[in-house]
């Protein structure tokens, strides 16, 4: 009996604790959307402006910081790895194709989330050796003055990205790599963690190298090969869209019961693969230098929409399309290489496991570098960088092993748990980041390149990186 009744309330908290969780992400997205003026939608053409020019190396050459593109490089590294081809199959088996529907909706409304965040770690981001590092931690405490929110964010964020999600990543490549190929997932773990070893030792700046390079090859790769795909099945796509939109707001799955279930799974995987609102990619979009942070806040919005309507997409079009969720008992990973292999034949599953490596590899990236900003936020003595680092690498030999619905547990409390402090904090400074965006749009209008300074927006405080606005030179009288 007290079996039973722990059972069914542990259930009830989760389920509670999970709906506060998509009403805030909901409800702030749409605040946010509102109260920028749907800018994720209104400066596309802008964004993507911004990240053809943020390829220039100048900047980084000179070790002041990352560019522009290696920033969005890194973050889109952490979002499009199992989320993106794992996360999906598993929304979709679990909640039905209506579960992408909603993944759609948390992207649209979470990209203006993004936006905020990204700009407000680039306002308070600091120095370091590299340039700069920052997030909401950063901002936590020189913003809002609460260093206490910013330590048990960063505690948040270092075990939910430094352990508990790159276990999430090795365990996607060990299933892929064993299912196709019978290798043992002990050495899938120990070939992961000596490659990745190798390159958290160099630095942001070997992290920032190979994810501009790696993340752009394998994206085009992999939206190449979902688009043949589709056009292959060009005339059962309508079908695809409909069969998606009414399973996520069908009377048959209200009668049923499962609308809760769709919906959850959808803003669970959304949440998971796109990271709006979690308080992650800020982390990396603290790391570019630019003349302006709405800049990189427009880049990073670029990012939610890349991750979710092409990438996640993509996978879900590959499952629908090859009809293979609903037969069987897999799951994850595999079940979307079950699907390339539907569409494509048997060596569609040795691209599948190449694309999860480097997806996931590239995240496993990302994820180290999260960690160790956030560690130097908690202290900068670098022996607790020396162990984590350890720590980190652990976690990729235990992640290879373990199973798959324990480590995704864990991963969906922790990203809960940070993702409520971080979107209080971007809730309180909301006027902060939309005087930010009035003084970037405000210099557009007069023609000009937008350059901030840490007294452009009067009453701001702790702006550490940004220099004071030049006095302007007094001209000459006619007498003198």
């Amino acid at each position: 009996m007290d079996t039973w009744f722990g059972t069914l309330v542990d259930s009830a908290n989760n389920v509670l604790w999970t709906y506060l969780l998509i009403g805030m992400l909901l409800g702030l997205g749409l605040f946010f959307t509102i109260r920028t003026k749907f800018v994720q939608f209104r400066l596309l053409g802008e964004m993507v402006k911004l990240l053809v020019k943020g390829t220039d190396r100048s900047d980084f050459n000179e070790r002041k910081g990352t560019t522009p593109f290696q920033a969005f490089a890194i973050s889109t590294a952490a979002r499009v790895g199992t989320g993106n081809l794992a996360g999906v199959a598993i929304a979709i088996t679990a909640g039905g194709p209506g579960a992408i529907f909603w993944m759609w909706l948390i992207a649209l409304l979470g990209a203006a989330t993004g936006f905020v965040e990204s700009t407000l770690a680039q306002m308070y981001k600091v120095k370091d050796k590299d340039g700069f590092r920052g997030g909401p931690a950063y901002f936590m405490e020189k913003a809002l003055g609460m260093r206490w929110m910013g330590i048990l964010f960063a505690v948040l964020i270092t075990l939910s990205f430094g352990l508990i999600f790159n276990a999430v990543q090795t365990n996607t490549i060990s299933l892929a790599f064993n299912g196709a190929y019978q290798i043992p997932t002990w050495v899938n773990g120990a070939i992961i963690a000596v490659m990745i070893g190798f390159i958290i030792y160099g630095g942001i700046r070997r992290i920032a190298v190979v994810a501009e390079i790696v993340v752009p090859v394998f994206a085009v790769l992999y939206i190449i090969i979902a688009f043949i795909i589709m056009m292959i099945n060009i005339e059962v796509l309508p079908e695809v869209f409909s069969l998606i939109i009414t399973n996520a707001l069908g009377i048959q799955e209200v009668a049923g019961g499962t609308l809760g279930a769709i919906i959850m799974n959808g803003i669970q995987r959304g949440l998971f693969s796109n990271e709006a609102g979690m308080g992650s990619a800020p982390n990396a979009a603290a790391t570019a230098s630019v003349s302006h942070p709405v800049k990189q806040g427009l880049v990073q919005t670029l990012g939610v929409f890349t991750d979710t309507l092409i990438i996640c997409s993509s996978t879900a079009f590959i499952i629908i399309l090859a009809d293979v969720y609903t037969v069987g008992d897999m799951e994850g990973i595999q079940l979307t290489q079950l699907a390339l292999e539907t569409h494509l034949g048997g060596w569609a599953q040795t691209f599948a496991s190449f694309a999860i490596f480097f997806f996931a590899f590239s995240s496993l990236l990302g994820n180290y570098y999260y960690g160790e900003s956030n560690i130097e936020f908690i202290s900068t003595n670098p022996v607790y960088i020396q162990i984590f680092r350890v720590a980190f690498l652990i976690m990729v030999m235990v992640g290879a092993m373990a199973e798959l619905e324990l480590i995704w547990s864990l991963a969906d409390v922790f990203m809960g748990s940070m993702a409520l402090v971080n979107l209080v904090a971007i809730a309180m400074l909301t006027k902060v980041a939309l005087a930010a965006l009035d003084d970037y749009q405000r210099q557009r209008k007069l023609g000009l390149d937008p350059v901030f300074y840490k007294d452009s927006i009067p009453g701001l405080k702790n702006i550490e990186s940004w220099e004071n606005k030049p006095k302007e030179k007094k001209q000459p009288s006619k007498d003198e």
